[in-house]
């Protein structure tokens, strides 16, 4: 309350003899019980230093009458996820009566008053980038510029929202855009690209064939809801034979020795091979069912969308424009259209390994599926250079042993913001 004759006011808070953040009847009380001389200045009611606690000290409660203004001195962690969900602690002074706290003009999911120099709050959901916090307390408010930075600590964005020409679906852009995160990044310990698939549910498994090669075979049926409840980013192209001599030190591929032999898919590599590759990089294989969810990009034809043939397609030809397949070598990735999430040879070039034991599907529906738990065989998925449009459509479906390898399987990685 403020002093009769008085208007409560934030100031700095010289007076606040109890430290409680405010200046009042708690602080007088404190000046009229010292009342006299201070021997050897000792006293801490007398605010002017004279030696006496007198009327002059009562003024000075009087003039400063009301809240302590806030400050903030440190925060910790200073980065968090844009999803939100950080916890943070606020350190500072006077920030006992605090009533919002604000990160990136947003308010915090929940903030706890732990004393008078510390907050614990929950950071809201936000858009990649350095953010102000401020503090509002019953003195006013305190704001730290670039309080707060949302990142993915371990990525370099590259663009935050869907490219509209690229993800031509509105609904699949506003699922990106709803996660909070980048829609494209580069991974900085491999450079390599990727892009944010978000959660989602699909019919996973073939409900029609194509034009040439009609028929559902049974490794891919029965078909099955699959729903995803996590985003992730994948790679934007299979991983290269440039990216994985920078790690891995030589080059297993065969298709190697051509100019653009850099920027081809390394093959040759078992599955033993790439956890070898994964360990290094704390990247990791795609699950089967993520793996064609980020195929489809919300089609349910055969092929992927492409030129011409936005929602996808069930012609063999049509799916020359999107997969390199019936050759004798693979090509340099991203070479022919990208998908609706902006994937490119998710057909075609190479098979692509998978996280997952290979197992006959089951008619249930499947949350998050990781495969069975133990098994001799992994999965494949995409077709390569060597098959036939068959292979590359999204729901064909390959395995064989781990320490398989040949020069028409790869891999694409996968990554958890």
């Amino acid at each position: 309350l403020a002093a009769p004759g008085k208007v409560a006011r934030a100031q700095n808070c010289f007076g606040d003899l109890n430290t409680d953040g405010l200046i009042g009847s708690a602080d007088l009380a404190i000046v009229l019980s010292a009342w006299g001389a201070c021997p050897g200045n000792s006293c801490g009611a007398d605010l002017n230093g004279d030696g006496v606690v007198n009327a002059i000290d009562t003024g000075t409660i009087f003039d400063r009458w009301g809240a302590c203004a806030p400050s903030i001195e440190s925060i910790a962690p200073a980065s968090g996820l844009p999803k939100g969900g950080t916890v943070i602690t606020i350190t500072g002074r006077w920030l006992g009566s605090t009533s919002a706290v604000l990160i990136g003009g947003v308010s915090a999911t929940s903030f706890t008053v732990v004393d008078s120099s510390t907050l614990s709050v929950v950071t809201p959901p936000g858009t990649p980038g350095p953010k102000p916090v401020s503090v509002t307390t019953a003195g006013g408010t305190a704001t730290r510029p670039d309080g707060f930075n949302y990142s993915v600590p371990w990525s370099t964005v590259l663009e935050q929202a869907p490219n509209p020409a690229v993800v031509t679906s509105a609904a699949l852009r506003n699922a990106i855009i709803a996660t909070g995160y980048p829609w494209r990044v580069r991974d900085n310990g491999t450079q390599i690209e990727m892009m944010l698939v978000p959660p989602g549910t699909y019919t996973r498994g073939c409900t029609q064939g194509s034009a040439v090669y009609p028929s559902c075979w049974s490794i891919e049926q029965p078909t099955h809801t699959v729903t995803l409840t996590n985003p992730f980013y994948i790679g934007r192209y299979e991983v290269t034979q440039a990216q994985w001599q920078a790690r891995m030190g030589s080059n297993p591929s065969f298709n190697q020795g051509q100019p653009d032999s850099p920027s081809r898919p390394v093959e040759l590599v078992s599955f033993f091979m790439v956890q070898e590759f994964l360990t290094a990089t704390g990247l990791r294989l795609p699950t089967e069912g993520e793996w064609e969810y980020a195929y489809r990009a919300g089609t349910t034809l055969p092929f992927h969308s492409g030129p011409g043939f936005p929602n996808g397609s069930m012609n063999d030809d049509q799916a020359r424009q999107i997969a390199w397949f019936g050759a004798l070598s693979t090509r340099a990735v991203g070479g022919l259209a990208a998908n609706g999430f902006g994937l490119h040879d998710m057909g075609g070039n190479v098979w692509e390994w998978c996280s997952d034991y290979f197992a006959l599907y089951s008619p249930a529906p499947q949350t998050n599926p990781t495969g069975p738990a133990s098994g001799s065989n992994r999965v494949w998925r995409g077709g390569g250079h060597t098959n036939t449009s068959e292979s590359v459509r999204a729901s064909w479906r390959n395995s064989n042993a781990p320490t398989s390898a040949y020069d028409f399987l790869g891999f694409r990685v996968a990554r958890d913001p």
